[in-house]
């Protein structure tokens, strides 16, 4: 029996290889891809709960329900984060979607940070707010002063991202969850932006972590997945009941099995991720055309300390602002060759996204300004390209500015 520890990058490329075997014999040295939609059983049991079947114990009825190459990705996951459970969903959407269906009933209050990604508010507001007669709270919650007086007796749950999309604010995870642990209230949090590799809210006291796979995880754009991951066994119950039946909102083995082969990689390219983003906004920072550069690993950003004190790394997304109008932001994003425009991150190219038109265009207009959502606001996933080729293309494209 081994007496240590496995590290994150160990864990990355070995944890759940073993175990699922195809057929008794056969040791596959990679998961692999099981995409039967149902399974035999060897004989009619009148006692049996189907939400209950163990697939840790070889226990498979429909793929719906549980699937081998899934349940692999779940428990790799869990091990990165360091969770006891972990669930794969069709999407960062569907994960979000069901972690605050669990939590929530109708005339429950959830206090969120204001600077979330787009689709998220609009999910607090049309769909909880809206139709589910849930109360939400927006707040700064760059001041844990102000999370705490948004509480209230009704308060269910407290959702964060950290960083935030498109701004790169931070809130202090360790705070928050003692606020949370004060009112009895769940506390979870949006970790896509940094992934299991550099940051871990649940140990700093969060209850309940939501992942879009789609991003680093994954780290190719070619799979669309989500994931949730929690010590807590009330909350993974819930959750539980609305992946395999309440939602069917399970991730596919294929797009499992791609999560999981992504995530062999994981540490080497968020090490690579963020050594260029830090060259790139040390360039931006020091640009003419550049009116500021919104990234937490630069000594020049707010929460510097506090990234520095609850990440072990900065990751590979920032934000800058041109000192220019939309048609001259419109004008650089053309000129660019290695940046494609377009929406999502974490992929191992770079890519580059305009939040005012783009993910955050279903805000209103006075939203987005009193976010600081300008119309020359860009957000940038820094790829693992070399750097040398990035900072030429932007410096050639800032000429135009």
């Amino acid at each position: 029996m081994n007496d240590y520890e496995l590290t994150r990058e160990t864990l990355a490329v070995t944890h759940g290889e073993r175990g699922q075997a195809p057929a008794p014999g056969v040791e596959d040295v990679v998961v692999p891809l099981h995409l039967s939609s149902t399974y035999s059983v060897p004989d009619v049991d009148p006692d049996a709960d189907l939400e209950l079947l163990d697939p840790d114990a070889g226990e498979y009825l429909y793929s719906r329900l549980s699937n081998p190459t899934r349940n692999a990705l779940e428990h790799r996951l869990a091990a990165l984060e360091g969770a006891e459970h972990a669930l794969a969903f069709v999407s960062g959407t569907a994960a979000i979607t069901a972690t605050m269906t669990a939590m929530i009933r109708p005339g429950d209050h959830i206090v969120a940070f204001e600077d979330l990604y787009g689709g998220t508010k609009t999910m607090l507001n049309r769909l909880f707010a809206e139709r589910l007669d849930v109360d939400v709270t927006f707040v700064d919650a760059t001041d844990v002063a102000n999370v705490e007086d948004a509480m209230r007796d009704e308060t269910r749950l407290i959702w964060m991202e950290t960083p935030t999309n498109p701004l790169m604010h931070l809130c202090d995870i360790e705070a928050i969850a003692a606020i949370a642990d004060e009112w009895d209230t769940i506390f979870g949090v949006d970790n896509t932006f940094l992934s299991p590799y550099f940051q871990n809210p649940l140990s700093l006291g969060a209850d309940v972590v939501v992942h879009s796979t789609t991003k680093y995880l994954n780290g190719h754009s070619d799979s669309i997945g989500g994931a949730v991951v929690t010590n807590r066994d009330d909350i993974m119950d819930e959750l539980a009941f609305l992946q395999r039946v309440g939602m069917g909102s399970m991730l596919s083995p294929f797009d499992s099995y791609l999560t999981l082969r992504g995530i062999k990689t994981l540490p080497l390219r968020m090490r690579q991720h963020e050594e260029n983003a830090m060259e790139i906004a040390r360039f931006l920072e020091s640009h003419d055309a550049v009116t500021r550069v919104l990234y937490p690993g630069l000594e020049s950003h707010p929460q510097h300390e506090l990234a520095a004190r609850q990440q072990s790394g900065y990751g590979g997304v920032l934000s800058f602002e041109l000192d220019t109008d939309l048609d001259g932001t419109a004008e650089f994003l053309g000129r660019l060759r290695e940046f494609p425009l377009a929406v999502s991150l974490g992929g191992v190219e770079s890519l580059i996204e305009h939040p005012a038109t783009m993910t955050h265009s279903p805000l209103a207009q006075t939203e987005r300004d009193r976010l600081g959502i300008s119309n020359s606001l860009l957000r940038m996933s820094v790829g693992v390209e070399h750097v040398d080729d990035l900072l030429a293309d932007l410096d050639a494209a800032l000429a135009s500015v």
